[in-house]
C-alpha cells in the first residue's frame, strides 16, 4: 500500500474516526484504525469497538492499493503534529512508514485478519437538518442518566411518526423532550430506538456540523439492534440499548397555578451567583411574587446569598427549590431570550419552556420538566 494525502485532510479524518476508540480495548486490534486505499483515488478510515462504528472516505493520490491497521490514537497524534505538507504513507514489511517533509515515523502494523467485520451502512429512513438535529440532541441528552444503576436511562428515546421526530430522556430527577420535523423516506414511517446518550451526543456534534444527517431506524438499520447515521462522507452505526423505556410522558404537567416569564440570561446568571454559596447537594430557592423572582441559597451559619430580578408572574405567590445544576442545564438548553416556568405546587414537577418575547406563547417543541427539592423544616 502506498498513498499521498494532504496533512489537514488526514488529520481531520483520523481524528474523527479515532475519537471513539476505547482507552482499554478488550482485544488489542480494537485500538486500531483500518485504512483502505483504493485505486479510485481515495482512502477510507474505519474504527469499530463492537458497539459503535465510524467510517469516513477522503481523497488521496493512491500509488498502490491496500489495507493496513495501525494504532488510531497514535496516528491521530502524529498527524496533528506534522508540518503542513503532504503526507506519504506506505507499507514496508510489518511496518507502516509515515513521511512528511523531513519528519519520518515507522509504525507497527496490527493484524488486519483479526479485525472484526464492520457493520454495513444501513438504508436511511429519513433526513434531518444537521443544525436542528445537533441542537435537539443537545437539549435532550442533558437529562439522560450518567450512572449505571439503570442502564436504560442512559439512553435517548427517539421516536419517528411520519414527519415528526420526538427525542426524550430522563434520569428520574428531570425530563427533557424535543419535537422536530424531519423528512422520512415514507410518509407512514414509524420507528422507536433507544440510543446511548453519549454516542448520540458525539454523533450529533460531529455529523450535524458537516451536513444534513441521514438516519436509519428500525428494519432499515438491519433490524438487528442498530441505528445508522450518514452525513457527507462520514458514516456511523451504534448498537441500541435493550429494554422498554418507562412511560414518562405522563409526568408533563397538564395545567399550572403559577407561571413566570423571566429573561433567560438574567435568570441563568443569578442562579450561577447564588450557587456559589450552595453546598453540595443543597438547592437554590426561588420565591415568585408580583413582578419579581427572588433567588436565595445558603442557610443557618453557612454562607448565604440572595438576589431579586424582574419577572412577569401570573398566579399565586410561590416558593420552590431546585438543584442548581439541573436548573441551569434546562435554562441553558432553551436557546430562547425568555424562559417560562410553570408550577402546580411547590413539590410538584415544574415545566420550563422558552419564548422569544414576553408576550408570545411558549414554544412547546422543547419542554424540560424538573423535580423540585423538598426544603428542610
Amino acid at each position: 500500500m502506498k498513498f499521498r494525502v494532504e496533512r489537514d485532510i488526514l488529520t481531520e479524518a483520523v481524528t474523527w474516526v479515532a475519537r471513539g476508540l476505547p482507552a482499554r480495548p478488550p482485544v488489542p486490534v480494537l485500538a486500531g484504525v483500518l485504512i483502505d486505499a483504493r485505486d479510485t483515488g481515495e482512502i477510507t478510515l474505519s474504527a469499530f469497538d463492537y458497539e459503535t462504528s465510524a467510517r469516513t472516505t477522503v481523497p488521496a493520490e493512491v500509488a498502490e492499493a491496500g489495507t493496513v491497521l495501525v494504532l488510531g490514537r497514535l496516528l491521530a497524534d502524529i498527524a496533528r503534529n506534522l508540518p503542513n505538507k503532504p503526507i506519504d504513507i506506505e507499507t514496508d514489511g510489518n511496518k507502516v512508514e509515515v513521511t512528511c517533509g523531513s519528519v519520518h515515523y515507522s509504525l507497527l502494523q496490527m493484524p488486519v485478519a483479526e479485525y472484526p467485520t464492520l457493520p454495513s451502512s444501513p438504508t436511511p429512513t429519513g433526513t434531518v437538518e444537521g443544525t436542528v438535529f445537533t441542537e435537539a440532541v443537545g437539549q435532550v441528552a442533558i437529562a439522560a442518566d450518567r450512572g449505571d444503576t439503570l442502564p436504560i436511562l442512559t439512553g435517548v428515546r427517539v421516536e419517528v411518526d411520519g414527519d415528526t421526530m420526538t427525542l426524550l430522556a430522563t434520569d428520574r430527577y428531570r425530563l427533557a423532550m424535543r419535537e422536530l420535523t424531519w423528512q422520512p423516506t415514507a410518509s407512514d414511517q414509524n420507528a422507536v430506538a433507544l440510543i446511548p446518550a453519549r454516542t448520540l451526543s458525539e454523533t450529533a456534534k460531529t455529523l450535524g456540523a458537516v451536513a444534513n444527517v441521514d438516519i436509519a431506524l428500525g428494519d432499515a438499520a438491519g433490524g438487528d439492534g442498530l441505528v445508522g447515521f450518514d452525513a457527507g462522507q462520514r458514516h456511523m452505526t451504534s448498537r441500541l440499548l435493550d429494554g422498554d423505556y418507562p412511560k414518562v410522558a405522563k409526568i408533563f404537567p397538564s395545567s399550572s397555578e403559577t407561571e413566570a416569564v423571566v429573561g433567560t440570561h438574567e435568570l441563568v446568571e443569578a442562579v450561577k451567583r447564588m450557587a456559589l454559596v450552595a453546598e453540595r447537594n443543597t438547592p437554590v430557592r426561588l420565591r415568585f411574587s408580583e413582578g419579581q423572582v427572588g433567588i436565595e441559597a445558603g442557610t443557618g451559619d453557612d454562607a448565604q446569598a440572595s438576589e431579586v430580578i424582574e419577572a412577569t408572574v401570573h398566579g399565586p405567590d410561590l416558593e420552590i427549590a431546585f438543584n442548581p445544576a439541573y436548573l441551569l442545564d434546562g435554562l441553558g438548553a432553551l436557546g430562547r431570550q425568555f424562559a417560562r416556568l410553570a408550577f402546580t405546587a411547590p413539590l410538584k414537577p415544574a415545566l420550563i419552556t422558552g419564548q422569544d418575547t414576553i408576550e408570545e406563547p411558549a414554544d412547546t417543541s422543547y419542554r424540560y420538566v424538573l423535580q423540585p427539592v423538598r426544603l428542610a423544616g
